[in-house]
């Protein structure tokens, strides 16, 4: 009899997941940036998508904080990235007035309030609503047991409504793991890495455990060994400084001064993490202390002061900011080493760690606002700021998503590394890859991996290292085995390299390629590994997207379509393309060479663009 109520009971799952079960072309884990801009991309080649998302709002880290763009090379990144940033200028121009300081403060686009992200996310999707469907408070567990696999394909995956707590399956052609922890890949069997890897392995800048002041060198104390040191994360959260919008911190349940109460010294002392130190004698902190004592604020090169010592603070419209954590000190809003198990770790886990981020978050501004120990003009400069009233007002004003800056990294069909960001030698390109689906850049740039270590210049991890544009290959999101399966966000590469591709941008781009990807894999009835790069990239560029940068070529331009071709099959290897420029005798020859054609030299009588033309019509006339 009670084998029977066990049989019942499974049935009436069974039926309840049965009864929720729904298809789609593209079923997303994920609602940030990434997965939204797959969704997208399908949608304007007609196909249909789920977006899945595990909390009660969409745009990822954009609509929680992170308003200020990290992107180095601004035309480099284009496609929808480049819609977003103009949609958010235009809403600005709209609402504000061309000649407002809100436009002025947006800088064109990319510096922007967590709700304006949201609303231009919103409006983005709305109009492709007959092809995208947005389900939020569906959350996703990285168990085997929760999707299906038959002929090395996803089949089905299972869900839990959060609201509910039902099971519901979701049936689809093209999956997309758009998590920033990698939970879908990993549930599917896509080998992957956490931690980081040693120098020893590809030899990169900053591999392994380093030490180095904030754009100094290597220090005492860096192994370069690898091991399972995960940067950390923090909460970007919107201040202002505006008092009729202001909500000052309030001291948390959990308060604990200890945490904090190392800022002392340094905040009289001026101590810091920035290359300056190097210079800097005990004699010169104990008369910066004087100083400071007779009310002054910090002289101390490299030094922060007030608001600016515990988090960096970039301006937005309306009086607001992207306050991040601040490099040049050892005490700021990244909480390192308690979040080393967030990426293969339980939801159930990660909530609790994120209650427990936040609780420091709050901790930490109490402490600099209120505490006896630090001087008072520097708790007066930090008491001029406060949470924004006017963002996320079902959440206390505080951002609702932790910024887990790097999750699983995947091993994909290409696995990238520091090399493929610097250049092959000073002035040049980092390596071209013909199977390009983006330029991209941003520095090699990791946050620490430990906390305050008695004796260190800095915390452990904390670099940043410079790159130029580069390009990023396909492989990087594509698993070599799960044949309808991408990974847009949780991409393959090493702790180095994935530093610089896990900007939003750079998501942004490649989840428009994955949408694509995907597209071109169901119309054509092939793997993902298989599908047609160059289609792929055609599609790309017919929505916009640079798939190699040059300084005098960029999307608007008749010549960019047949500019990003040739580029990638390596016939303008700089920076520029100079199509007015007559052709030189020795660009001729080595062009003619590498095309196989046959064509006459006539010295000052044909530009560059002349001869790219022609091989370019006859290079696509063979294809």
């Amino acid at each position: 009899m009670k084998r029977l109520g066990f049989i019942i009971i499974e049935l009436i799952i069974c039926v309840q997941i049965l009864c929720a079960q729904s298809y789609y072309d593209l079923v997303i884990i994920g609602g940030n940036p990434g997965g939204i801009m797959a969704a997208i991309s399908a949608a304007k080649l007609g196909q249909t998508s789920v977006i899945l998302e595990r909390t009660e709002y969409i745009g990822g880290l954009p609509a929680n904080g992170l308003g200020a763009t990290d992107i180095a090379t601004r035309n480099a990144t284009t496609g929808l990235f480049k819609d977003f940033v103009d949609r958010v200028y235009q809403y600005y121009v709209s609402t504000y007035g061309e000649k407002s300081s809100q436009v002025q403060l947006c800088s064109n686009g990319y510096h922007f309030e967590p709700s304006v992200a949201t609303t231009v996310f919103q409006d983005m999707i709305a109009e492709h609503k007959d092809k995208i469907t947005i389900l939020t408070m569906r959350q996703f567990d990285s168990d085997p047991n929760n999707l299906i696999v038959k002929d090395n394909k996803i089949s089905k995956i299972i869900v839990t409504n959060r609201i509910t707590g039902d099971k519901e399956i979701y049936e689809g052609s093209v999956f997309l793991d758009a998590t920033y922890e990698g939970d879908l890949g990993a549930a599917a069997g896509v080998p992957f890495r956490v931690g980081r890897e040693g120098k020893d392995e590809f030899n990169e800048p900053g591999a392994g455990r380093v030490y180095k002041y904030w754009g100094g060198i290597e220090g005492e104390g860096s192994t370069f060994q690898g091991d399972n040191a995960v940067q950390a994360y923090n909460y970007r959260l919107c201040l202002t400084n505006n008092p009729k919008n202001r909500v000052l911190f309030q001291k948390p349940k959990n308060y604990n001064r200890e945490e904090y109460a190392s800022i002392i010294n340094d905040v009289w002392t001026g101590r810091n993490t920035d290359k300056a130190m190097q210079s800097i004698t005990q004699k010169m902190m104990e008369e910066n202390k004087i100083s400071i004592q007779k009310g002054n604020e910090s002289k101390l090169p490299g030094d922060k002061w007030g608001i600016a010592k515990a988090t960096n603070i970039v301006h937005l419209p309306n009086m607001k900011s992207d306050a991040n954590n601040q490099h040049g000190v050892f005490v700021s809003t990244d909480l390192p080493e308690e979040n080393w198990p967030w990426p293969t770790s339980s939801w159930e886990w990660r909530d609790k760690f994120a209650k427990r981020l936040r609780e420091y978050t709050e901790g930490l501004f109490y402490f600099i606002q209120n505490d006896p120990e630090l001087p008072d003009q520097f708790i007066q400069n930090t008491r001029e700021w406060g949470l924004a009233k006017d963002e996320y007002t079902d959440n206390g004003n505080f951002p609702r998503q932790v910024y887990v800056r790097e999750g699983r990294r995947f091993e994909g069909l290409y696995f990238f590394t520091a090399h493929d960001a610097l250049p092959v030698s000073i002035g040049s390109r980092p390596p071209i890859h013909q199977q390009s689906i983006t330029a991209s850049h941003y520095a090699l740039d990791s946050h620490a991996v430990r906390k305050r270590e008695e004796g260190r210049i800095h915390l452990d991890g904390f670099l940043s290292y410079p790159t130029a544009v580069y390009t990023v290959p396909f492989g990087v999101m594509v698993p070599k085995s799960v044949d309808n399966l991408l990974l847009p966000v949780p991409v393959s590469g090493s702790h180095i390299g994935f530093s610089t591709l896990r900007m939003e941008p750079c998501w942004m781009a490649i989840g428009q390629a994955a949408g694509i990807t995907a597209s071109i894999s169901i119309q054509d009835k092939v793997k993902v590994q298989n599908i047609n790069i160059q289609k792929l990239q055609d599609y790309l560029i017919d929505q916009n997207a640079t798939l190699i940068y040059y300084k005098d070529v960029n999307v608007s331009s008749e010549d960019f379509r047949m500019v990003q071709y040739m580029g990638l099959k390596g016939y303008l290897p700089d920076w520029e393309a100079c199509l007015n420029d007559p052709i030189d005798k020795e660009t001729f020859n080595a062009w003619m060479k590498l095309s196989g054609m046959n064509l006459d030299y006539t010295s000052g009588k044909v530009t560059r663009k002349d001869i790219l033309y022609k091989i370019y019509q006859f290079l696509r006339s063979n294809e």
